[in-house]
């Protein structure tokens, strides 16, 4: 014991060499710098080591749709040509509808001429074109030839202005690394200024209401074209904020583009179109649809982030000592 508590009151010095060498001592300054130039190129200016750096974005979308527009000589609405109506981040305007109105369920020829082969005691169309069930039956058709007879939906066709339509955009994002907080428009904004502002790259950054025409213009598209057979255009929200900085200098940036390119360069179902139906009951009971094929614009509003801060001194020095002890 009393060796131990000698031990632990004895005082050391390291001893110190000093080699008087040209070789050593420039192999000696050689590493230093190494270390240095390292640390400063790499750890500091190409990593950004004393800053830490947040990507998991936590967003929210919310929209709205506003305007009107003349189909068939009747005056429609958002809740005619808008889907879904919940006001998602991902929505579609409808442009063109082929309707088929008072669709009853019932017997009659088919579109293509009647060729049929004789398969499994099934009659079967060589043309696959038929708009319902083969009844395996040659019916006349228009007293010149026969047709296939099929079960079906009889059928008994119609353009929506929307470029001057807008849509209103309402981002929250948070950044859960610094716990920080924003949306795409300042609070300081106005509700007059809501109702007047239309979004452009130049004056009004921040206006969150943005004309559907301006949008498809901003994407490189021609509108005529786009809405005759429909697409997909991505809104991009992105959110490059530095929070050293301050608050009202980290804002959103918008961009747009078609995120449906390829569908342009091919004739194998151009462009973006779906079909809904509506359905209804005759007093007689007799169940009648109208069937709408819709093309449309469809808008995926699309949010990404990357904030940095710079971290303490004491934090950075913790980051040091292990980037020391991982090297």
């Amino acid at each position: 014991m009393w060796s131990c508590i000698k031990d632990f009151l004895t005082y050391e010095t390291t001893k110190s060499v000093v080699v008087k060498s040209w070789t050593i001592g420039i192999i000696n300054r050689v590493v230093q710098l190494l270390i240095i130039t390292y640390f400063i190129g790499w750890v500091f200016v190409n990593e950004k080591a004393y800053q830490v750096r947040d990507t998991a974005i936590e967003s929210s979308v919310m929209t709205k749709v506003k305007g009107f527009g003349i189909y068939n000589n009747k005056v429609m609405d958002v809740a005619d040509y808008v889907t879904p109506t919940q006001g998602a981040s991902v929505f579609c305007i409808i442009t063109k509808m082929i309707t088929t109105e008072n669709q009853v369920q019932g017997y009659c020829p088919e579109v293509s001429y009647c060729h049929y082969h004789y398969y499994n005691t099934t009659f079967i169309s060589l043309f696959f074109s038929c708009l319902g069930i083969l009844t395996g039956k040659c019916v006349p058709f228009k007293t010149i030839d026969k047709r296939c007879e099929i079960r079906g939906w009889y059928d008994t066709v119609h353009v929506i202005e929307m470029e001057n339509f807008t849509i209103f955009i309402k981002n929250s994002i948070r950044f859960p690394t610094f716990n920080y907080t924003k949306g795409n428009f300042p609070t300081t904004i106005s509700e007059e200024y809501i109702k007047k502002c239309k979004f452009d790259m130049v004056n009004n950054t921040y206006c969150p209401i943005f004309r559907v025409g301006d949008v498809v213009r901003y994407a490189q598209q021609n509108f005529t074209k786009l809405a005759d057979k429909g697409g997909v255009i991505g809104i991009k929200i992105g959110w490059i904020c530095d929070l050293d900085k301050s608050d009202d200098q980290c804002n959103p940036s918008y961009s747009f583009t078609r995120l449906d390119a390829m569908s342009q360069k091919s004739d194998v179902s151009p462009g973006y179109n779906f079909r809904f139906a509506k359905y209804y009951k005759m007093e007689n009971g007799t169940d009648y649809r109208t069937l709408v094929k819709a093309y449309a614009i469809r808008f995926d509003v699309l949010v990404n982030g990357n904030v940095i801060r710079d971290i303490s001194p004491s934090s950075f020095q913790s980051f040091l000592n292990f980037t020391v002890l991982q090297e």
